[in-house]
This record gives C-alpha cells, sequence and structure tokens, in this order.
C-alpha cells in the first residue's frame, strides 16, 4: 500500500471523489501544510494557520497508479484559481499536491506539465506540488461528510 495526498478546495467533495477510485481503500480529511499542531476546521477557515484542507488516501498501486490518482485530482477541480474553488475562497482550498516520495515529486511535476501543455485551461495552472508534512485528521463529522448525507457532490 502507498500514500498520497491532495488539496483541491473543500475536503467533502474531493474524498468522495477519490473514494469512488477502484484500488483507493482508505480516504481521510484533515489539514496539511501549515503552521499550528493539531488545527481545529475553525482555526483552518480562520486563514491563519497555513493549512490546505486535503484528503489523505492509502491506495494499492497493483490496482491503481498514482498516475491515474493524478488524472482525477487534475479532472475535478480548477487548478487555475489561486485559493479558490467555486465559492470557497481562502488558503486552506488552494490546489495542491503533497508528495511522500521523490517519484511522486516527479509524476506530479511531470503531469502538471503535461497539463498545461495541453491548452485545456487558458490560464495558468497555479497548484503547489510540496513535500508531505504532518497530516491532521479533520473532525469526525467531516469524515465522509458527503456519503452520510447521501449525497455524492457538494452541489456547487
Amino acid at each position: 500500500m502507498e500514500r498520497a495526498t491532495f488539496g483541491a478546495g473543500c475536503f467533502w467533495g474531493v474524498e468522495e471523489e477519490f473514494r469512488r477510485v477502484k484500488g483507493v481503500t482508505s480516504t481521510a480529511v484533515g489539514y496539511m501544510g501549515g503552521s499550528t499542531e493539531n488545527p481545529t476546521y475553525e482555526e483552518v477557515c480562520s486563514d491563519e494557520t497555513g493549512h490546505a484542507e486535503v484528503v489523505d488516501l492509502t491506495f494499492d498501486p497493483s490496482v491503481v497508479s498514482y498516475r491515474e490518482l493524478l488524472q482525477t485530482f487534475w479532472e475535478n477541480h480548477n487548478p487555475t484559481t489561486l485559493n479558490r474553488q467555486g465559492p470557497d475562497v481562502g488558503t486552506q482550498y488552494r490546489s495542491v499536491v503533497f508528495y511522500h516520495t521523490p517519484e511522486q515529486r516527479e509524476q506530479a511535476e511531470k503531469s502538471k506539465r503535461e497539463l498545461e501543455a495541453s491548452g485545456k485551461w487558458k490560464d495558468p495552472v497555479v497548484t503547489q506540488i510540496v513535500p508531505a508534512a504532518p497530516f491532521y485528521r479533520a473532525e469526525e463529522y467531516h469524515q465522509r461528510y458527503l456519503q452520510k448525507r447521501g449525497q455524492s457532490t457538494c452541489g456547487i
């Protein structure tokens, strides 16, 4: 099993997209990339901790490749909006790949270059590709939030 961590806006919808991918064995939503230890949702939403809302997942690379996970990441958010996804605004909603290995970094940077060269987006891709930092699991009510409510998307 391997680990991957992505930030692509509100973590409820991001988790749901990755939960559907065959080969993803577990997901958890939380916070990564900030300066406060064990931040709360309210602290992260204050836009002062520096954390991104992320989905941290475990996957079976014999079933799904990291490259395929990157494809899911790129397809399910707008990587050209700085600190914003839809109506959600703030650094916690930034587009970011937290890599756990040098190979993940290499694959993420390559896929970003390919996306930029594809011409899919007229604006520059602003996605950060940075080393994984401590992951702080979000409060339990955030875990599988949409599934618990019988929803498949955030409705935005």
